[in-house]
């Protein structure tokens, strides 16, 4: 175990249950349909320690940043996958070329829902796919059979505006035109909403162009009015 991993594993593990609270642990756990135990802490108090023990902490290396999610992942408790996110977006820098294939595809796979999978693209996703084009690995997870890592390479291009590879958006998009669960169908309705900002002909030909698209999809997609 390096000493980066250490430091942050015994601070954080020690720290974060003297912030805990019964009443929010059990309203959070219902409101995330039970996906994992929480301690119940808000996110202002675990995030004012977590910059603490991470402006503490020596700088890591892509790969000590890695390990060291998948070790805060495995704790039970929501708020220690919420630590790793958080962790990764405080030393992005340190996140090399295979940062994303070699530790986030795997994080995105395991106890996944909504939360962890879109903050991970916020986190981790969307700056690294920006640093280190990763066309290749998006492709892939469009044809991986995890729900979750096919949301995360849909949402991948968000808030990109002017910047947005349209071609690859919409090849994605295409590969799950006809697919009708929510977290998809809702994922897809936002990319599109993302592009509508900045290209809405664009976006108008792509509905036009597929009749399939879930209603949830579609309605998302218009909510800016267009």
């Amino acid at each position: 175990m390096s000493t980066f991993q250490r430091y942050i594993l015994s601070e954080i593990t020690a720290e974060l249950p003297k912030l805990s609270n019964k009443k929010v642990a059990f309203g959070a756990a219902a409101y995330m349909k039970n996906i994992a135990p929480f301690l119940g802490v808000g996110a202002p108090m675990r995030r004012k320690l977590f910059k603490e023990i991470f402006k503490a902490a020596p700088t890591p290396t892509s790969e000590e940043l890695g390990k060291t999610a998948r070790a805060l992942w495995k704790l039970d408790e929501r708020e220690y996958q919420y630590a790793a996110i958080d962790m990764i977006a405080f030393f992005i820098d340190s996140a090399d070329k295979s940062f994303l294939k070699n530790h986030v595809q795997y994080l995105l796979a395991q106890k996944s829902w909504w939360d962890t999978v879109d903050a991970l693209g916020s986190a981790a996703i969307s700056p690294l796919t920006v640093k280190y084009p990763s066309v290749t690995l998006m492709r892939s997870w469009t044809k991986s059979p995890n729900m979750w890592i096919n949301r995360a390479a849909i949402q991948h291009q968000r808030g990109r505006k002017s910047q947005t590879d349209i071609a690859l958006l919409f090849e994605i998009l295409d590969a799950h035109s006809n697919r009708h669960e929510f977290f998809i169908a809702k994922a897809i309705g936002w990319a599109l909403r993302d592009l509508s900002r900045v290209d809405n002909l664009a976006v108008k030909q792509f509905l036009s162009a597929h009749p399939e698209l879930d209603k949830v999809a579609v309605r998302e997609a218009r909510k800016l009015g267009y």
